[in-house]
């Protein structure tokens, strides 16, 4: 196969972790891809083992709308169209809700949500206007389990993946079938990376939360210093998933990678379930008199079939 009609990928927070993982199983699998990271000199035995026909790393902060659009522009000079985009950079930040500087919050969401905004802004314009009409393309967002159930601690964190989830749910839905754009929600669960280290903000607890507040608890199961905490995931592993995934003609809005995700994604759905059942009756109280709360909602459920 020539490299001419091997997929075209974009790559964000490609300089450790998932990130690197992702690239290099698609370089290995002889396909081209566009890696970015704010120092791009962390990838320079990559760049040096591997043509610039098949491999381009690119500078990027995703919180700079300039830089967004410079890589967009490299990739429609390099390579002429874009097949698969991933929204993987981001970074953790553990803290207590009142601890929590503002900046440091704030922060966080450009990272983690308007980052991931900006470039599918970009992305959608490029997959539609500048590739063959109607080839279309797939924009993956790197969530997190943490974006489906949140933490003690780890407020903001899962508050910017649950904005990002529900972002990109709206824009799945907003595309033109015929312009064949789709989204991707991947939610990885602990795996062996930098994450709890390198890629985590942490902010000191206040004395009023101590090691068996909550926060704490989860303070001491995320220190990478405790011998007893052990990741299950791998990205080498969740890199092959989303390689494989991303091929597919059928896909999932959601797709939680490793037991510890699927475990949490499918309890939290069962909660709001059970919840939803038992609680029904209230939330049927405030219709408007003479609307008959079980047999509406099954007719909204009908209306709306297709979005379920």
């Amino acid at each position: 196969m020539s490299l001419d009609n091997t997929r075209v990928w974009l790559v964000t927070g490609a300089s450790s972790g998932l990130g690197l993982a992702l690239v290099k199983a698609i370089l290995a699998a002889g396909e081209r891809v566009i890696a970015t990271l704010r120092a791009p000199e962390k990838l320079m035995d990559l760049e040096v083992a591997h043509s610039p026909t098949q491999l381009l790393v690119h500078r990027l902060d995703v919180t700079k709308v300039a830089e967004i659009k410079t890589v967009f522009d490299a990739a429609r000079t390099h390579f002429g169209r874009l097949d698969v985009v991933v929204n993987n950079a981001g970074y953790g930040i553990l803290a207590e809700i009142e601890a929590t500087p503002d900046e440091d919050a704030r922060q966080n969401f450009e990272v983690q949500f308007w980052g991931p905004v900006n470039i599918t802004r970009e992305a959608i314009k490029f997959l539609r206007d500048v590739n063959p009409t109607g080839h279309g393309g797939l924009i993956i967002n790197i969530s997190s389990a943490g974006g489906y159930l949140a933490n003690p601690a780890l407020a903001f964190y899962n508050a910017s993946k649950f904005a990002l989830e529900g972002f990109t749910q709206a824009f799945a839905r907003e595309m033109l079938p015929e312009w064949n754009i789709r989204g991707l929600i991947i939610e990885p669960g602990g795996f062996e990376s930098e994450w709890a280290s390198g890629s985590m903000q942490t902010i000191p607890a206040p004395p009023e939360y101590g090691p068996t507040s909550p926060s704490g608890i989860l303070r001491t199961v995320l220190d990478p210093a405790n011998p007893n905490a052990h990741s299950l995931g791998v990205p080498e592993k969740m890199a092959a998933a989303i390689f494989r995934v991303a091929g597919e003609k059928n896909l999932p809005l959601r797709l939680p990678l490793g037991s510890e995700s699927w475990a949490i994604v499918r309890g939290q759905a069962q909660r709001t379930l059970r919840e939803a059942n038992e609680w029904e009756e209230v939330s049927h109280s405030t219709n408007r008199d003479g609307v008959d709360g079980p047999q509406a909602a099954k007719a909204i459920v009908e209306m709306f079939k297709g979005l379920f």
